[in-house]
């Protein structure tokens, strides 16, 4: 990251400005764009995750200024360390084995980090006298799936068919039981979990993830194989989602312990989109993309899931900055220029998502504070 990037004011009335966070599962996609923002906001970020899973990451790219310890969440020890070290007012809990179909591979070991890993992080925060609020984030497919055609609510059953689906909901069942056991007290710190529908940007590499494997099929000449063309999910860049985080932990940090609950945080109507309407978008944006359906036989997936975000919208007043079209678009032009020319686009599209939101006057801008940013991108 270039040093001489300028710290971003006026967000989330400035509450992130030197203090202490923590992230878990920094170096992976979300967690290293979180720790990209909080970093410009002025916060002292610390990071806990295993090394990056692929390569390139993106939090190599980005090449921030924060300390980072290499650890897994199942070690209880490593992580008490990370938090005796960092002493934290605020934890983002991120870290996780965030993918489906390695799940049906590695079964234990989704379960292990998924739900004792999530019990880890907890137990050591509600000992961690520095720390005030946590946000864990979970995923949309925490939710018992009935294919039904509406939004599922904060409130409708968990559950799961596959072991992350269904380890996920385990997770929720973790910070719900921490929360009233151990988190309801007027001295304890606030705990809500988030969770976020299919997130999209650039810098994801994971493999058996939509965009990433479009853009490895882009770099390699072939045509991308996709397993289920009209299984349905709702998109949204990475950075509206983080911003719902963001917003999440301002009101904890605040004190306002009714925000201490569970919050969707998905696109609007328009987001919700099958699989090869997405690849249509994105190839108006990189000609080169091709894709065909594959015969070979694969594992059970979802094919409609949506959520519904009223609780968000209308009491945490957070709403989509980028709608799907400006998310596809943002996402491609983001690899388009890795691939074409290695260069890393991404605080300059946190700048331009911010600049945006400004204009749509989002809650979290501090529509009325003058606000500094630097159009420079992170160096590779």
């Amino acid at each position: 990251m270039s040093r001489s990037a300028k710290q971003l004011t006026g967000l989330f009335q400035d509450i992130y400005q030197s203090r202490n966070v923590l992230v878990t599962g920094h170096t992976g996609f979300k967690g290293s764009w979180l720790s990209l923002w909080l970093s410009r906001l002025g916060a002292q970020v610390t990071g806990l995750a295993l090394p990056p899973s692929t390569e390139p990451s993106h939090w190599d790219l980005l090449q921030l200024d924060m300390q980072t310890t290499h650890g897994d969440i199942r070690d209880l020890a490593i992580v008490e360390a990370v938090l005796e070290a960092a002493q934290p007012e605020i934890v983002f809990h991120l870290a996780a084995q965030p993918l489906v179909r390695p799940s049906y591979a590695n079964p234990l070991e989704t379960w292990s980090t998924n739900v004792m890993g999530t019990a880890n992080v907890l137990d050591a925060c509600r000992r961690a006298p520095s720390v005030r609020a946590v946000v864990a984030v979970t995923t949309d497919k925490c939710y018992r799936n009935q294919e039904q055609l509406w939004g599922y609510r904060e409130s409708d059953p968990l559950g799961g068919h596959d072991p992350y689906s269904a380890s996920k909901a385990g997770s929720e069942m973790v910070v719900e039981s921490y929360r009233k056991s151990f988190f309801s007290t007027e001295a304890s710190a606030l705990l809500a979990s988030a969770r976020a529908g299919n997130v999209i940007g650039g810098g994801d590499w994971s493999i058996d993830r939509l965009i990433p494997d479009a853009a490895r099929a882009v770099f390699t000449n072939t045509a991308l194989e996709i397993r289920s063309p009209l299984a349905t999910r709702p998109w949204q860049h990475v950075l509206d989602c983080l911003a719902g985080y963001l917003q999440l932990g301002q009101r904890l940090l605040q004190g306002e312990s009714s925000f201490a609950n569970a919050w969707n945080f998905g696109p609007g109507p328009e987001g919700n989109c099958c699989v090869e309407s997405v690849l249509t978008k994105m190839q108006q944006h990189w000609m080169d993309l091709q894709w065909c359906q594959t015969d070979v036989t694969q594992p059970h997936e979802a094919t409609l899931l949506q959520l519904d975000c009223t609780r968000a919208n209308q009491l945490l007043e957070w709403k989509p900055v980028w709608d799907l079209n400006e998310s596809i678009a943002q996402t491609a032009q983001w690899y388009r220029a890795y691939l074409e020319s290695r260069h890393v686009d991404s605080l300059n599209q946190l700048n331009e998502f911010i600049e945006y939101a400004r204009t749509l006057n989002r809650s979290w801008t501090g529509k009325d504070s003058p606000e500094t940013l630097e159009n420079a991108s992170p160096t590779p």
